[in-house]
């Protein structure tokens, strides 16, 4: 099987993830600036977890461009990361919600621990069956970041426990991290004609 039919029904799935977490975001009630203060946690956790969904679904991308088929283990490698995904708009909305409190900050890291651990059975699971010299293989290299990421995860829903501040500095440093662009990936979504 082709990857398109896989990326389509991934990018409408993405979609609809940030559409509801959108739509948790409330008219403030009132007219002034002051109005919005309320609404400040929520929005604060919305951009985090958009800014998060929009690193998943622009690496997804040049991940699927960087291969040429899927199968079925692929296949459900890719609804295990799409379950944990779905789930961010859940802990987004009770994380914002609730002013950052322990526990939802630390469920917060927990859903996107293992939406970083499916995502790398999803490379390991391509880098197989296209095999260990092909293009996806070459680009996802060791893959260390993805491993840092999960590491530092691990250490953030730790810490939500002992101060949400530094967790939630975890969480950004770890979508900074992302946002720097992986040029192995960039170069063989390029040498393959994705756009």
């Amino acid at each position: 099987m082709r990857t398109a039919r896989l990326e389509a029904f991934s990018d409408g799935v993405l979609a609809i993830i940030i559409t509801i977490m959108v739509l948790e975001l409330k008219v403030p009630h009132g007219h002034e600036l002051a109005d919005l203060r309320p609404l400040l946690p929520k929005f604060g956790s919305y951009a985090l977890s958009f800014v998060f969904i929009g690193i998943y679904w622009g690496n997804h991308h040049h991940m699927l461009h960087a291969a040429s088929r899927v199968n079925g283990a692929i296949l459900w490698s890719n609804l295990h990361l799409l379950f944990w995904l779905s789930l961010v708009p859940v802990v987004t909305e009770w994380m914002g919600e609730n002013g950052y409190a322990q526990v939802p900050v630390a469920v917060y890291g927990l859903v996107m621990l293992l939406a970083g651990i499916a995502y790398y059975i999803l490379a390991r699971t391509l880098v197989h069956e296209h095999g260990p010299e092909s293009q996806i293989a070459v680009a996802l290299g060791n893959d260390a970041k993805a491993r840092l990421s999960v590491l530092l995860y691990a250490i953030a829903i730790g810490m939500a426990f002992v101060n949400t501040r530094i967790a939630i500095a975890t969480y950004v440093i770890v979508a900074i991290m992302w946002l720097v662009p992986d040029r192995r990936m960039a170069k063989v979504a390029t040498h393959s004609g994705a756009s």
